[in-house]
């Protein structure tokens, strides 16, 4: 986030704003406190269902769509990082992330609809994974379960957050949310091994930007 505050006063435009989504079904307790100590100026919400996520079916976070002047959809991308982050040392560094995506939206700012990186609306719907009915009935299942957490009904919780597990067991959102609920964490060994399994797989984890360096 403090990538991005410095990426927003770059930008310095009255006619862009960036609008953040926290997906967290912990609500205001669980991100609040990130938003505020990030501080930033621009746009925060806190999307419980992932709903967000749902709608595009984006695989994970960051992901993000550009919205022109007239509310029409010009990009999407999944992996939207503001730079590449190196973390930790050793054999246990991992670096991700990509430094393409900041100059692009800087040059879609400057340049509007004439930005090389505008995709076609025929590009914008393709980029968006299609939803089986499984998924579908995933998402629903998954929002019946939070709105029964919220309610102490726990057992219920649990009973409708399984079979959105079950109806797609893919879905990073619902792993990382699991896991935001353990002691290690959205980022921890759990979720590291999930990703080198996906390297080790040649699956892609995000759709690769086509954004050239």
């Amino acid at each position: 986030m403090p990538v991005w505050q410095r990426i927003y006063e770059e930008i310095n435009n009255p006619d862009f704003v960036i609008i953040c989504a926290a997906q967290d079904t912990g609500g205001e307790a669980a991100a609040g406190p990130i938003f505020d100590a990030a501080n930033p100026t621009y746009i925060q919400v806190i999307d419980e269902d992932h709903l967000v996520s749902s709608s595009f079916n984006f695989v994970n976070v960051p992901s993000a769509a550009w919205i022109d002047e007239e509310g029409r959809i010009v990009r999407i991308d999944e992996g939207t990082y503001s730079k590449v982050h190196e973390l930790g040392v050793g054999d246990q560094s991992i670096s991700f992330g990509t430094n393409v995506y900041e100059p692009a939206l800087k040059d879609w700012v400057a340049n509007g609809a004439q930005s090389k990186h505008v995709q076609s609306a025929t590009t914008v719907a393709g980029n968006i994974r299609q939803h089986s009915a499984e998924q579908q009935r995933a998402d629903a299942a998954f929002c019946l379960g939070n709105l029964f957490r919220k309610h102490g009904i726990d057992d219920k919780a649990e009973q409708y957050w399984d079979m959105a597990k079950a109806l797609n067991p893919d879905s990073v959102n619902f792993i990382r949310q699991n896991l935001t609920l353990s002691e290690e964490g959205s980022a921890g060994e759990q979720f590291r091994a999930m990703r080198d399994n996906f390297e080790r797989t040649g699956t892609d984890y995000y759709r690769p930007i086509d954004i050239e360096n």
